[in-house]
């Protein structure tokens, strides 16, 4: 599978960024599920998240609540950078 640029920005663990987002595939105040360009799946967990903007066209993506990680496809962030 071919990499997409994105980036993840997350601001004192209230506030997450993303860009690259193609789609939101689910959403509850304890995970946000999308799909980024490229079809790869991201799961953002935490509490009380909310989704506060998405664009489709610009693929840009924010939430807040108190984020307490961050998947790609079933692997958790950490697993993904030191692979």
């Amino acid at each position: 599978m071919q990499e997409t640029k994105h980036s993840v920005i997350i601001e004192q663990r209230k506030l997450i960024s993303v860009s690259g987002v193609e789609s939101v595939n689910s959403f509850s105040e304890v995970r946000i599920v999308l799909t980024r360009v490229g079809g790869e799946k991201m799961s953002v967990v935490g509490t009380d998240l909310k989704i506060t903007s998405f664009s489709k066209a610009s693929g840009a993506f924010t939430a807040e609540g108190l984020i307490t990680g961050v998947q790609y496809g079933g692997k958790g962030l950490a697993a993904r950078i030191f692979k």
